[in-house]
């Protein structure tokens, strides 16, 4: 498998994840242990997984684990929505940080196409 350091998909979804990590400091103190903790391991699972994925031994169990990560990135979508509405987050943050997720999901999708049909 490729080396996940080296893919685009990956350095996006770290960069992501470092920005809401930042970002979720600014919350509430009592949302320590809820909606902040959720974020970040959102926000961790989805470059995690990518990694995970490559040093798998087939392309269906890379896949697989791509999969998880645009899970764990639309979990991530959702939560941000919530902050948002709960006033943690302001619309412009909301909507710039759900412009670069968009990005990678789609980035995430067009590669398990990409693997599929080199299979096939």
């Amino acid at each position: 498998m490729n080396n996940f350091r080296d893919l685009t998909v990956w350095k996006d979804a770290m960069e992501i994840a470092k920005t809401v990590m930042s970002m979720s400091r600014s919350f509430p103190s009592e949302e320590k242990y809820g909606l902040i903790s959720q974020i970040n391991r959102s926000a961790v699972s989805t470059p995690s997984n990518i990694a995970e994925g490559c040093g798998r031994n087939s392309s269906k169990e890379f896949c697989q684990f791509l999969s998880i990560a645009l899970g764990s990135s639309y979990e991530l979508e959702t939560q941000l929505i919530l902050a948002e509405s709960f006033g943690y987050l302001k619309k412009v943050q909301l909507d710039e940080l759900l412009g670069t997720i968009t990005k990678n999901q789609k980035m995430i999708s067009k590669l398990i196409l990409s693997i599929k049909a080199s299979k096939a």
